[in-house]
């Protein structure tokens, strides 16, 4: 690992300050993918500005229809949240599959999004629901928010305050995990909404997380998983490595979104 400085900063405007001073730094919010690359010596900040502890980033409430979480709550947080069970319990499940107890304890919910990495679970679930992530600049769109492996609207020195989700109707999150890193090779959060089925899929894609619409469409006509005998996503978009080929995740994915949709009737 190469020398860095490390910042602590006790308000939302010290750490944008600090990253205004400074922009070869780099934020903190868990450091689950950071440090690990870190120390390989893949990346290289001159500071570490660490978002944690920041008061404006902190907390679960529920705000009429919508599910608020702070970017910097954990996901042991999200996992054993009463509000989260009683609203959205598939987001403490999923958060309760995310890597295992010290990746919990010490990863964010806005640390994960912010990365975007294509095997990574929250992602899925807001983009299934039609989150809006606050910044502390501006509000986006799931829908223009992610784009592309490792991706994303945020800008330089953009902090994710926090993620609004609306409250469905119905929804459930299915995936097959890696056995060693527990990431999801493929992941599917079904969401039965008022405006209807959604279904994001995340860890199988070369372009991360996305929908899959012609699922979806099929769901809305029949909510089943006979519905979706047939349909198919694309092998040639899915990512392909040691763990398992194109065709081989290509399936995953529709077995998933199967299991996710059994797991709500």
């Amino acid at each position: 690992m190469y020398e860095t400085s490390y910042h602590r900063p006790t308000s939302l405007s010290e750490a944008e300050a600090l990253m205004g001073a400074d922009v070869d730094a780099k934020f903190l919010a868990g450091g689950q993918t950071l440090l690990p690359t870190m120390k390989q010596r893949l990346a290289a900040p001159s500071a570490l500005i660490d978002l944690r502890h920041l008061p404006e980033l902190k907390g679960i409430s529920v705000e009429g229809d919508t599910l608020v979480i702070g970017a910097a709550t954990p996901h042991a947080a999200v996992q054993t949240s009463a509000e989260v069970k009683r609203t959205i319990p598939a987001i403490a499940k999923l958060a309760g599959l995310t890597g295992d107890p010290h990746v919990r304890h010490l990863g964010t919910i806005g640390g994960s999004v912010a990365n975007n990495d294509p095997a990574a679970d929250y992602p899925s679930a807001v983009l299934g629901l039609g989150a809006t992530i606050h910044t502390n600049r501006r509000t986006i769109a799931a829908e223009d928010y992610f784009q592309g492996m490792f991706t994303t609207a945020l800008e330089d020195g953009e902090i994710i305050v926090k993620i609004a989700f609306p409250i469905p109707l119905a929804a459930n999150y299915e995936k097959f995990r890696h056995p060693a890193s527990r990431y999801a090779m493929a992941g599917a959060f079904v969401a039965k909404t008022t405006g209807g089925v959604r279904v994001a899929v995340t860890g199988a894609a070369q372009g991360g997380v996305f929908r899959a619409t012609a699922f979806e469409d099929a769901l809305g006509a029949d909510f089943r998983p006979e519905a979706l005998d047939g349909l198919s996503v694309d092998a040639d978009d899915m990512l392909s490595d040691i763990h398992g080929d194109s065709a081989y995740r290509a399936n995953l994915v529709k077995v998933m979104v199967k299991r996710s949709v059994a797991g709500l009737l």
